[in-house]
């Protein structure tokens, strides 16, 4: 799908599985390939369309990386939603895609159905980073005696990946992966084809812009809300969770509690349960749409 960006075109691709009502998934990062948000639970009673971030995979890079910033993230979310043709979409935001489908709401209230904020916060100052680190620490120390590999997660956590190749920004990710997950090597069967596949490119970590901070317009938010957390997620967890619920009216908050970051691989039968409790309480009916 060809978007004007400026005075250039730029391709972004998406992806569609399942049948039912649509809903957008919009994945983290930045920089993180779309495919580990894939939820096929989700895709027995709804249409996900998968967006694949401006800067990653098959889609488009922008010729100056600095342009990767909310304002563009939003304007190539709006331009899916326009490509869709729906009057409003149910919208799910993972992480980083959570920033952006809260900032979406804000600047496109009109064709927001309901929010799906999953695991992600309202703001991103230097109370929000610092907890992640101190938080990661805390989960080296608590694993190191078993697996000391975890001695490097903290200084791959505040790795510059904008001055990495994709590849080594891929490594990083792959290294930490495990503090993503409630219990990581008690089921690294179960998660470690995740872990192999998941890819990260790192033109969108040299984006420019101010520090993502929302508390202050999040009141504004009229749309039904989800606000949905893992308990032991190290990065986007409860307190941030808790905080976008207190802000937005009317907004339903549920914690897993045996999931980290991931708790749609972690506990995918609860956060499908869940997320189509929502969406069918709150979603007006729609219909498919095929891949672009």
């Amino acid at each position: 799908m060809p978007v004007q960006h400026g005075s250039a075109i730029v391709e972004q691709r998406y992806h569609v599985a399942g049948t039912g009502p649509v809903c957008i998934a919009h994945s983290g990062g930045p920089g993180i390939d779309w495919a580990y948000l894939r939820m096929p639970l989700l895709e027995r009673s709804h249409t996900m369309v998968y967006a694949e971030p401006v800067g990653t995979g098959a889609s488009g890079r922008l010729a100056d990386p600095r342009d990767y910033n909310m304002a563009t993230y939003t304007h190539f979310l709006h331009a899916l939603v326009e490509r869709l043709a729906q009057p409003r979409v149910s919208l799910l935001g993972h992480s980083h895609g959570g920033f952006v489908v809260q900032q979406y709401a804000l600047d496109h209230p009109d064709r927001v159905a309901s929010l799906i904020l999953y695991d992600t916060s309202p703001v991103t100052d230097e109370s929000f980073w610092s907890t992640a680190v101190a938080n990661m620490d805390r989960f080296a120390q608590r694993h190191a005696s078993r697996h000391p590999e975890v001695a490097t997660y903290v200084d791959s956590l505040t790795a510059r990946l904008d001055q990495l190749d994709d590849d080594g920004a891929t490594t990083v990710l792959r290294t930490i992966m495990p503090a993503y997950f409630f219990d990581y090597w008690g089921r690294e069967d179960e998660f470690d084809p995740a872990r192999r596949a998941v890819r990260m490119y790192t033109d969108p970590s040299r984006g420019q812009g101010p520090p993502f901070d929302v508390r202050e317009k999040l009141p504004a938010v009229a749309a039904p809300t989800l606000v949905l957390v893992g308990a032991e997620d190290f990065i986007c967890g409860p307190r941030w969770a808790r905080m976008i619920h207190e802000l937005i009216p009317g907004s339903e908050l549920v914690t897993l509690e045996k999931s980290g970051h991931m708790a749609h691989l972690e506990q995918a039968v609860e956060f499908r349960t869940t997320v189509t409790g929502f969406l069918r309480r709150s979603a007006p009916e729609q219909h498919g749409h095929g891949e672009g």
